[in-house]
């Protein structure tokens, strides 16, 4: 299929509810709304809410879908925009710059940082549970909501960027490596997924495909972020190259090199796209995203 013309058109239904969800600027919170924003709208390729829509695409019709999961889309994308502006932040990562402009505590200072990042982790779970009457259920919306939260959380992508600071400038072994890749990437990509399958009414046997393409593609996400930390441009990007070796982060690359890192990435990526052998057409949407995250390079 011609995926860049299908992220394309998703991306543009995915700006086009955020514009709708996330608030207008109101006094006397104009400054904070501004911030939550700024770092929404500074670009991104609305990766998880893509995902979250194609795998419901998966199990049911497109046609059948309609504009349900949106607000569900645009919760994922709230809570990994405000994990970004988290892990930018002199505290953790340290990172003045990120899909080419400024981070965000840099325009907006440390506390409306955080106070950004906050709101938009509360507004994803008000869209995420709020009735719109557009057909998901109650239970639907509860079993999404904890999905996520988990993945979020403290043994998801909260725990991942914990293992990762706590484990900076020190020897580990390779399994810890992949215990933070799991969590702090993998996890919030598989909810992704998962919340799609739940909106589709995906029976048990399709959560579980769906979730191993999850789980995979979570994991070459974050390898190939490896290799391109480790062999991009600050100018491609967006963000400081080569920060990972400069704060002493273990690597894909630094336990494998590059020709081998980009082999598992390579191998996950397949792994992914057999996870899905017996679904048909409807699912080439997830097997061409696994393909252009594995060739992304930026």
């Amino acid at each position: 299929m011609e995926i860049q013309k299908y992220l394309s058109e998703q991306k543009e239904r995915v700006e086009t509810a955020l514009k709708h969800y996330i608030p207008a600027p109101v006094v006397p919170f104009t400054r904070h709304i501004e911030s939550m924003r700024y770092s929404v709208f500074a670009g991104g390729k609305r990766i998880r809410p893509i995902l979250c829509l194609a795998a419901a695409e998966t199990i049911r019709a497109k046609g059948e879908i309609g504009d349900s999961l949106l607000p569900v889309a645009c919760a994922l994308e709230c809570i990994h925009t405000y994990s970004l502006i988290h892990d930018d932040l002199p505290a953790m990562d340290n990172d003045e710059l990120r899909r080419g402009k400024p981070t965000n505590h840099v325009l907006y200072g440390e506390a409306e940082a955080i106070l950004a990042g906050d709101g938009l982790l509360t507004l994803a779970f008000e869209l995420i549970t709020t009735d719109d009457g557009q057909g998901l259920s109650a239970v639907q919306r509860l079993d999404i909501a904890q999905i996520i939260a988990r993945a979020a959380g403290s043994f998801g992508m909260v725990g991942g960027q914990f293992l990762d600071i706590a484990n900076e400038n020190s020897q580990y072994p390779f399994e810890m490596l992949q215990m933070i890749h799991r969590r702090k990437t993998g996890a919030l990509i598989t909810a992704s997924v998962q919340a799609g399958a739940i909106a589709a009414g995906a029976c048990a046997d399709d959560s579980r495909a769906l979730s191993v393409y999850g789980d995979e593609i979570g994991l070459a996400f974050q390898i190939v972020d490896d290799l391109l930390n480790a062999t991009s441009t600050t100018e491609k990007l967006g963000k400081a190259a080569g920060s990972d070796e400069t704060m002493g982060k273990a690597t894909y690359p630094g336990y494998f090199g590059i020709d081998e890192t980009r082999k598992k990435a390579q191998e996950a990526t397949a792994r992914a796209k057999e996870a899905l052998c017996t679904y048909g057409e409807n699912a080439e949407p997830l097997r061409s995203l696994a393909e252009y995250l594995f060739k992304r390079t930026y």
